[in-house]
């Protein structure tokens, strides 16, 4: 596995370097957004490890251009534990992030997770439909009214975990542990994820059908029947 981390702290990349390195992952270091836009293009990563606070290009704009060009999985870094940095790196398309200061070893166990997540498998082909909505399980592809949707990975295995128990309802802590694989965690990702996945599959987003919130408990897929 390849991972590129972007971060302009050399101390912080070195240590982030080593630990993945020990981990058995091969490591490339930018110092910069356009530096990390520029190997990641070059190098096609598996993951990226992006810092938010970076000199000119911040991370969110580099976030989006990764995912303008790819949907290559993301792991954001954070200062201080801010809510509002959190939720503005997962709004862009983090697939998930560490605040700092953070252990080097929980960053290493989070960017495994992503990358199980994420690596090709052998998968029995499966199609999951309601309505003009089909996702391709196998070959990672959603398309609503024929047109493909900008899923990130953890939008897409939500998306797939609904569809595929409809009519329960799941709290945020069951679908953090689900679809992300945490036992703990914030679980406002699960909420930031879950609008924005409505932003794409619902005709009003506004007024959810699909995936509706149980006051109280949490979400679930709508339709009975899948």
């Amino acid at each position: 596995m390849r991972v590129l981390v972007v971060d302009d702290d050399p101390t912080v990349s070195d240590v982030v370097r080593r630990y993945l390195e020990r981990a058995g992952i091969e490591v490339t270091l930018a110092p910069d957004g356009s530096t990390g836009l520029a190997a990641a293009k070059r190098i096609r990563p598996d993951l990226v490890v992006l810092d938010l606070m970076l000199p000119g290009m911040d991370g969110i704009e580099v976030a989006r251009r990764l995912r303008r060009d790819g949907d290559v999985p993301i792991v954001m870094l954070t200062a201080l534990g801010e809510e509002s940095d959190r939720i503005l790196g997962l709004t862009t398309g983090a697939d998930d992030y560490v605040t700092k200061p953070f252990s080097p070893r929980e960053l290493v166990l989070r960017v495994q997770s992503v990358l199980r997540r994420t690596s090709p498998t052998e998968v029995l082909p499966e199609t999951l439909t309601h309505d003009t909505l089909v996702v391709d399980v196998a070959g990672r592809e959603a398309r609503l009214d024929g047109k493909e949707l900008p899923l990130t990975v953890r939008e897409f295995d939500l998306l797939v975990f609904l569809m595929r128990n409809p009519g329960r309802a799941y709290r945020r802590s069951e679908l953090l542990e689900s679809v992300w694989g945490w036992t703990f965690g914030d679980q406002s990702t699960v909420t930031v994820h879950v609008r924005r996945l409505r932003e794409k599959i619902e005709y009003d987003a506004a007024e959810p059908v699909l995936i509706q919130t149980v006051w109280g408990v949490g979400y679930r897929w709508g339709p009975a029947n899948g």
